[in-house]
């Protein structure tokens, strides 16, 4: 009996028949073990795909544009509230722990956002794995607004009314009895018209380029802003008409660009009464600026609406023509043709001292110099400006009056173009360099 069993399992062992049916039964569990493992775990990466794409959607929707106005706080519960609506009817899966964290800094806003979830299992349940684990995290940044204040200082003396171009002022030499390039507004047109000439001759004035430029810039302020209400505007001039001559707002502060805009319509060329009424003594850069200080309240750094950075947008030729014995240059006695009054004139660059007093308070100022292009037929000219205005022109290296301006400027704030350059182009550079270096300098 002993003998027969032992028979039977040498037997059994040593027969091959059917080896390839027992092998795969023994093998075919860890086989569907692993390729339902494999299914799981793809199904479980396309889930966490969806739920990353929800968590990127839930960051980038606390950092854009509309969102910027609202707290960290706020944002957190927002950017959760947003994953969750997204992730609601999510196909696989449940969605665990949610968490948003949001922080605003000088330099900006960083959005973290991160979950948990896990995805039910098939085939891997054979191996006791029920469910797959899951995590993932995303984060969006963007630079928070900087609030800023602009202030259009905007000469419009009567050397503005010089022709804008080298074309413009040939027009107005050649159709003058005096060869003038000035289209002076004298209100008594006596002996000449020359603001009238100019208009019916089409020539264009720099006071017109300078007009059309800053409501352009208004709208480019408009379409730059990260958040509404980000750039507010006030336009100013050095008054309507010499005899009251001294700082007068055309448009004040507001952010509603649009309206500001309109209002710059009115700048226009300062009238005198007649030919050189107080000796020609209308531009008085020295009390323009100054009273430009008293207006300008103490800025902020520009992280809320109510702490606005300031800038003091200057536009100018650059030529003070005053009534003071204060000068950077030689005076010379004046007299007012009809009244006889007389006056100690300055004409001389701009003292840059009240510039330094508004730049000591935290006040930027961006200067755009229009280029103050020779006028050699002009005998004035070439007695008393041409000494402090030596060519070349635009950029022009051996120019006071230039020299004198940029240092006016803020660093990286100063920009000289000539009309036929574009002051409108160099207008709204100067706006945006101002505006992006504010971000930056935080």
């Amino acid at each position: 009996m002993f003998r027969a069993v032992l028979d039977l399992a040498r037997s059994f062992v040593c027969d091959r028949r059917g080896n390839i049916a027992i092998t795969f039964a023994i093998l075919s569990v860890p086989i569907v073990v692993s390729v339902g493992a494999a299914v799981d775990y793809s199904l479980a990466n396309r889930t966490k795909a969806v739920l990353d794409s929800y968590a990127d959607a839930a960051a980038l929707s606390v950092v854009n544009i509309n969102a910027m106005s609202m707290t960290a706080s706020a944002a957190q519960a927002s950017a959760v509230k947003f994953f969750k609506a997204q992730s609601a009817n999510l196909k696989r899966g449940s969605v665990g722990t949610v968490t948003a964290t949001v922080t605003d800094t000088s330099n900006g806003r960083a959005a973290v956002v991160s979950y948990t979830a896990s995805v039910p299992t098939t085939l891997a349940n054979v191996a006791g794995i029920h469910q797959i684990n899951i995590a993932g995290q995303a984060t969006a940044n963007s630079a928070l607004p900087t609030y800023m204040d602009f202030y259009m200082l905007l000469d419009n003396t009567p050397s503005m009314g010089v022709g804008a171009t080298t074309n413009d002022i040939t027009t107005m030499v050649d159709n003058t009895s005096d060869q003038c390039a000035f289209a002076c507004h004298q209100l008594d047109a006596s002996p000449n018209d020359y603001y009238g000439l100019a208009k019916s001759l089409g020539v264009t004035m720099r006071i017109d380029v300078v007009r059309s430029a800053t409501q352009q810039l208004m709208d480019t302020a408009n379409s730059s802003q990260v958040v509404s209400n980000q750039f507010r505007a006030g336009v100013y001039t050095f008054g309507a008409k010499a005899e009251s001559m001294g700082l007068t707002k055309v448009a004040s502060l507001s952010s509603n660009l649009s309206h500001v805009k309109s209002q710059a319509s009115a700048v226009d060329l300062m009238t005198v009464p007649y030919q050189n009424y107080a000796s020609d003594t209308d531009t008085n850069f020295d009390s323009i600026l100054a009273a430009m200080n008293n207006e300008i309240a103490t800025p902020g750094d520009g992280s809320t609406p109510g702490k606005p950075e300031k800038v003091l947008f200057f536009v100018s030729d650059g030529v003070q023509d005053a009534a003071t014995s204060s000068c950077l240059k030689t005076t010379v006695q004046g007299q007012d043709p009809q009244t006889g009054t007389k006056y100690t004139r300055c004409q001389a660059p701009l003292n840059t001292a009240t510039c330094t007093t508004l730049k000591n308070r935290g006040i930027k100022i961006a200067v755009l110099y229009t280029t103050y292009l020779a006028l050699p037929t002009n005998g004035w000219y070439m007695s008393w400006i041409d000494p402090f205005n030596k060519g070349p022109y635009g950029p022009s290296p051996n120019s006071e009056i230039a020299k004198n301006m940029e240092s006016c400027a803020s660093d990286g704030l100063y920009f000289e173009v000539s009309p036929t350059q574009g002051i409108s182009d160099a207008m709204t550079a100067l706006f945006l360099k101002a505006s992006q270096q504010a971000r930056l300098s935080k």
